[in-house]
């Protein structure tokens, strides 16, 4: 493959994985009211838990996996933060370390430390389990009688993930 043809599928894979950050970032500016408290099961974590857990793990791979891209860990994993903003700020930050790591190890043709054998195997797990925990977040929702509406979060998750730029 020519150079070029290499960064343009650099920036489509980039892309992704901004994209999937707007889409979880999109998906907690829709919470209805009291949606941050919601849980699937009385036992299970709420959806302030699951959005800090996915910063958390964000994080914690970066650190074993790349580590000269990591910064401070947060403390604990399931935190019950409670303020959205704060929330998205977290998750933006968590998601340009992981960009870089990504971009840093793939532009150096360095494998990952010790879970991946490529960064983008390394981004596609993110991406997987963010998914997984944005369909737990909407059960959740529904669970507790908060559903959110398809005509309301398809614009700002399907599309985005559908829309040409």
């Amino acid at each position: 493959m020519s150079r070029t043809h290499d960064q343009s599928l650099l920036e489509a894979l980039l892309d992704s994985w901004d994209r999937n950050n707007t889409i979880l970032i999109n998906l907690l500016h829709a919470l209805p009211e009291g949606g941050l408290e919601a849980r699937a099961l009385a036992d299970g974590p709420s959806v302030a838990k699951m959005f800090m857990h996915m910063h958390y793990v964000r994080l914690v791979f970066v650190s074993e996996d790349a580590p000269e891209f990591a910064g401070a860990l947060p403390e604990g994993e399931w935190r019950n933060e409670r303020n959205t903003g704060r929330i998205a700020d977290m998750l933006n930050e968590s998601a340009r370390v992981v960009r870089d790591a990504v971009k840093g190890r793939l532009e150096a043709g360095r494998d990952m430390d010790l879970h991946y054998d490529h960064p983008i195997l390394f981004l596609q797990h993110m991406i997987w389990h963010e998914g997984y925990h944005h369909g737990q977040i909407k059960l959740a929702l529904k669970a507790v009688g908060r559903p959110i509406e398809d005509e309301k979060i398809g614009p700002v998750t399907w599309d985005v993930w559908m829309d040409k730029k």
